[in-house]
């Protein structure tokens, strides 16, 4: 008389079972972490390439401080005055994860996400972790308006 293994036939184990789970569990968070990622990255791409728009209204000189400047958020500009009458004009997208900056203070335009600086005048990196300078825009003083372009 033979004797059978009945586990043969009981189909896979709890720990096999489990195993399984915990692998499909780890795939489905690592795929929807690289979906977000993927929109995490086209956010970027999208908010840089908004960033080319123009200022649509004149900005009044006024409104944008000697040795500070004024974010202009929904337009994704940064309008500097360095020196007194001088304006410069930049990107407001960060160029490390595409934030867009928070303010300007100590002569710095300043990303809150993650502390990058960049000097006023130039729009040159003063503080990573950023690797490349806000990108300039061009500046139109006509009377006491500031066109950006």
């Amino acid at each position: 008389m033979t004797q059978t293994d009945d586990r043969s036939l009981e189909g896979p184990s709890r720990r096999t079972v489990l195993a399984s789970a915990g692998l499909g569990a780890v795939g489905a968070v690592g795929a929807a972490s690289l979906a977000g990622c993927g929109s995490a990255q086209q956010t970027a791409s999208d908010a840089a390439g908004s960033a080319t728009n123009a200022v649509k209204d004149a900005i009044s000189k006024a409104t944008v401080p000697v040795g500070g400047g004024k974010i202009f958020a929904d337009q994704k500009v940064v309008v500097t005055q360095p020196t007194s009458g001088d304006f410069k004009a930049f990107s407001a997208v960060c160029t490390h994860q595409a934030c867009i900056v928070a303010d300007v203070s100590d002569g710095t335009i300043n990303c809150a996400c993650h502390g990058s600086k960049f000097d006023i005048t130039t729009g040159a990196v003063k503080n990573g972790p950023a690797s490349s300078p806000l990108p300039e825009k061009k500046v139109t003083i006509s009377g006491d308006g500031i066109s950006v372009t």
